[in-house]
């Protein structure tokens, strides 16, 4: 198998990791449009199989030229590349798989190419990251074991393992994207029905094993694609986890007017935005640094089978690998992307066309994948009890 990374930053050069340690891929490419700063990641990881690449994603031509070496292609870019490195894997030929990207709607654009790729030949599958991504991939497995689906309800976080004043949070990506799903509406179903709800509301708390107090609350992005893939459901929800308390805290600053993207004031004559200011005051206060992180994940899907309820839950727990000084966020995002992309290099995912990930990626190979990468996914089912007059 020969697989091409795009983008040497943080998840590039996580999944590119996995690939040269993965022993049925014979050649990883690893590109980016800074050469020194890819041959400096392929000096890290030290691996034969693995080369260093100039490529500017912005040119076509360059662009198809170093996809057109490879099986598959993971585009670990900025999300605004992704509509451009997928017309040119349909072009070229080659399968390619992304880490999302539902700002914009660039997705779903991705997602319209579907008559093209299947004429192409070439599978390409978008959002493997955690949330979109491992959370499709778990939703589709639960969904694909009941004969009626009726909800789906996931929760997901990337927290610090020892909290710290004032808000209890560090960000492992930009604390922009957090302000973003922080403020948009988040999509859901409700009584079948599908509506926008407001970011950081109906809070609740949760509960995982070896952690304090948590809640989770809406954001918005998280159902992706889901509410397509499963137009029918009575309840979809998606809900962020945080330490008890965090909640409330952010949303004093949204409500102070201090997160809009849209909004001035006038300081000694100059218009400020306020967002960008708190945004400078805050990388510093909630940067991760050396910090060990957690991703807490949930999905439980319930329905019925042969005539009676029944749900089926998967838990994760991850933790930062400190031997390597890898992430959580960035082992379960990257290895996600990895195990993936060599299921459509080897062949255990064939279907040519444009697929969200939980209606292709089969799940028991994909858990067991990640178990192997110790990223591990628990599975539980239960019959729900139903009262019986007698």
């Amino acid at each position: 198998m020969k697989i091409g990374v795009l983008g040497s930053g943080l998840m590039g050069k996580e999944a590119a990791r996995d690939l040269v340690l993965s022993d049925g891929v014979e050649k990883v490419g690893l590109a980016d449009i800074d050469l020194d700063r890819a041959k400096a990641v392929c000096d890290q990881l030290n691996s034969d199989k693995l080369t260093a690449y100039q490529v500017d994603a912005s040119d076509e031509q360059d662009l198809a030229n170093y996809m057109r070496q490879f099986d598959v292609i993971i585009n670990a870019l900025f999300y605004s590349f992704n509509e451009i490195v997928a017309k040119t894997a349909i072009e070229v030929g080659v399968n390619s798989v992304d880490l999302g990207g539902h700002i914009g709607h660039v997705t779903d654009k991705v997602l319209t190419m579907y008559e093209e790729a299947e004429a192409s030949g070439v599978t390409l599958i978008p959002d493997l990251g955690v949330a979109p991504g491992m959370i499709n991939i778990l939703s589709g497995y639960g969904a694909g074991k009941l004969d009626n689906i009726e909800s789906i309800k996931l929760f997901v976080g990337g927290i610090p393992v020892r909290p710290e004043p004032p808000f209890e949070y560090n960000h492992v990506f930009s604390m922009e994207g957090v302000f973003d799903h922080y403020t948009d509406p988040a999509l859901i179903i409700r009584d079948g029905k599908k509506q926008e709800i407001s970011s950081l509301s109906e809070v609740e708390e949760v509960h995982f094993e070896k952690f304090g107090p948590l809640e989770a609350f809406h954001t918005s992005g998280g159902t992706s694609t889901l509410s397509h893939s499963y137009p029918n459901l009575k309840t979809l929800e998606y809900k962020t986890i945080r330490y008890k308390g965090h909640a409330e805290k952010f949303k004093l600053l949204v409500d102070l007017n201090l997160t809009r993207a849209d909004y001035e004031v006038d300081v000694n004559g100059e218009k400020v935005n306020p967002r960008q200011v708190l945004l400078k005051v805050l990388d510093p206060i909630v940067d991760l640094k050396d910090k060990d992180d957690a991703v807490l994940l949930r999905v439980v899907v319930t329905g019925e089978k042969h005539g009676a309820p029944k749900t089926y839950e998967y838990e994760m727990t991850t933790y930062k690998d400190r031997k390597t000084n890898v992430t959580a966020m960035a082992r379960a995002t990257a290895n996600t992307i990895s195990v993936v992309a060599q299921m459509i290099a080897n062949g255990t995912i064939q279907k040519p066309g444009v697929y969200p990930p939980e209606q292709i990626v089969p799940g028991e190979a994909y858990i067991n994948e990640m178990k192997k990468r110790d990223v591990v996914i628990k599975e539980s089912e239960n019959v729900e009890k139903v009262s019986v007059n007698t």
